[in-house]
């Protein structure tokens, strides 16, 4: 799972691997819950999609870009265009079926 920052974004956001970006903060308990479903997801399809964690109080310009206004948000990007968008707490059945349709 990484870690996305201002200074990474781009390079992931561009890369030959579609993108999974969990946008979320230490005080939101959505966030948290849906933390465990989205490592597990992470971990299935690793070096299939690239999923990470981005922090939107550290990285609010990223969080800005995307008109991110309710975490938990995850946003599902292929050849660096963001191509499905999924607000709030989940199901991991839900997560994955969003996963796959990047493949």
């Amino acid at each position: 799972m990484e870690k996305i920052t201002t200074e990474n974004f781009e390079s992931l956001k561009n890369g030959a691997l579609p993108l999974v970006v969990d946008f979320w903060a230490t005080w939101c308990g959505p966030c948290r819950a849906i933390a465990p479903i989205v490592e597990e997801l992470a971990n299935e399809y690793e070096g299939k999609i690239v999923v990470g964690k981005c922090d939107v109080e550290e990285n609010d310009d990223i969080a800005m870009e995307f008109g991110i206004r309710n975490i938990p948000t995850i946003l599902f990007i292929k050849n660096g265009e963001v191509v499905d968008k999924f607000v709030g707490a989940t199901t991991k059945a839900k997560l994955q079926e969003k996963f796959e349709s990047l493949l």
